[in-house]
């Protein structure tokens, strides 16, 4: 093939093999494979790109339904182009060539380089992230997850105690993150019933104090959980009440698990993340730790080219707000498209920031003072520090209280 040809592919992949399509700008089909998912195949497929002119200088562009997996990974070298089509889109796009809603997975290939050879300027191709700036990606993403797994755990165990325990929600209520604290984890395992916990000596409760790594207060501490364990409390009949403690008892292992994986994810974090460049300007805004920064970072990516301007990336964070507009009628609301990982850090982050900073906080309560409910003046907040965050970035730049919010810097001068 000549060079000056536009050739574009399209790969339909599932989990043990892949069909490839490459079409030329004038959509004629030009070849397809089947290709294995494993060396072999990425070889072929390779080969196949470099058959047809793909270079170092000028890559084929790839269309694919997924921004993850080896394949990824192999066609990510180098210069080449990469777009993740969104499933969804693919789909809407097949119905421009057929109405009968007929598939197949070498059909399927075609479609997605076809959109490329028709629409590649609308679709965006995956960022050029450095080798940490993923790795840290992989890491903060896991750590959320296990965050999250961690509370939905909580909930179903707090649930269950509830129904037949509660003096143990009772005893462990005055402490931080209750449930997910070691003291509680040894307390349920030496009395996995109220009855067996009513019977629980100073000295055993003591001891499993101690086993759980507290080393102050344990005398008073275990009076407390004593007295409240000793307490009149409505009981099932015994051998239900003995099958909702293992029931109980199967739970707090998965709950174990899952806070064991989500200290030991942030310890990996908390090694990895300040290795990176943009980590000392991320971490000068007020309200981001090591952890929401490291889950920003992982969102945004360090490509400086990924968004064209603040608003794709207010835009892509969901903070900014949407118009919707038909004839006489035209709403502003909430954007509901949206990366939901880097939403959810943006909730924390604003709520964090009302009391780390002066200034957030007056925007807060002037949003506030001007009609929004709690969540919208928060989501302004993380819209408008979002912005002075892709500021920075761009400039090299650390967060300047004075800068960001000039009213306030103003106010507390005076």
């Amino acid at each position: 093939m000549e060079g000056k040809d536009l050739i574009y592919c399209g790969i339909d992949w599932a989990e043990r093999t892949h069909d490839v399509a490459l079409v030329d700008d004038s959509g004629q089909l030009l070849a397809k494979r089947h290709i294995t998912d494993d060396a072999v195949g990425y070889k072929v497929l390779l080969d196949l790109l470099a058959e047809y002119g793909d270079t170092e200088e000028n890559p084929i562009p790839v269309a694919i339904e997924t921004a993850r997996g080896l394949v990824v990974a192999v066609l990510r070298t180098g210069k080449r182009q990469v777009f993740a089509i969104n499933p969804i889109a693919a789909a809407r796009y097949c119905d421009r060539h057929s109405v009968s809603r007929k598939k197949s997975d070498p059909g399927d290939a075609l479609v997605l380089a076809n959109i490329l050879r028709t629409d590649m300027h609308a679709h965006r191709p995956l960022p050029q992230d450095s080798d940490l700036a993923r790795a840290v990606a992989v890491l903060a993403r896991a750590q959320q997850d296990a965050t999250w797994n961690r509370q939905q755990i909580s909930n179903q165990l707090r649930s269950l105690l509830r129904e037949y325990y509660p003096s143990a929600l009772a005893a462990f209520e005055s402490w931080k993150n209750g449930l997910c604290r070691r003291e509680a984890h040894e307390l349920l395992k030496a009395a996995p019933t109220p009855a067996r916990a009513s019977r629980l000596t100073r000295t055993q409760l003591q001891a499993a104090l101690k086993r759980a790594g507290r080393q102050r207060g344990i005398e008073a501490e275990a009076d407390r959980l004593r007295e409240i364990f000793r307490a009149d409390w409505a009981h099932h009949p015994s051998l239900v009440e003995d099958a909702l403690g293992k029931q109980m008892l199967a739970l707090l292992v998965q709950l174990e698990a899952a806070c064991t994986a989500a200290d030991n994810l942030a310890e990996a974090v908390e090694e990895a993340y300040p290795q990176h460049p943009d980590a000392e300007i991320i971490l000068s805004f007020p309200g981001l730790g090591i952890q929401l920064g490291a889950r920003v970072l992982a969102e945004i990516g360090d490509d400086r080219n990924r968004f064209a301007d603040a608003r794709g990336l207010k835009a892509y964070t969901g903070s900014s707000p949407i118009t919707r507009a038909s004839g006489k009628k035209s709403s502003i609301t909430r954007r509901w498209v949206k990366n939901d990982r880097l939403n959810h850090v943006g909730c924390l982050w604003a709520f964090s920031a009302i009391t780390a900073s002066p200034g957030a906080k007056a925007h807060y309560r002037r949003r506030r003072n001007q009609g929004d409910w709690h969540a919208s003046a928060q989501r302004n907040l993380f819209n408008r520090m979002i912005g002075q965050l892709y500021h920075c970035l761009q400039h090299g730049q650390c967060y300047d209280e004075a800068v960001a919010f000039p009213a306030a810097a103003e106010v507390l001068a005076a």
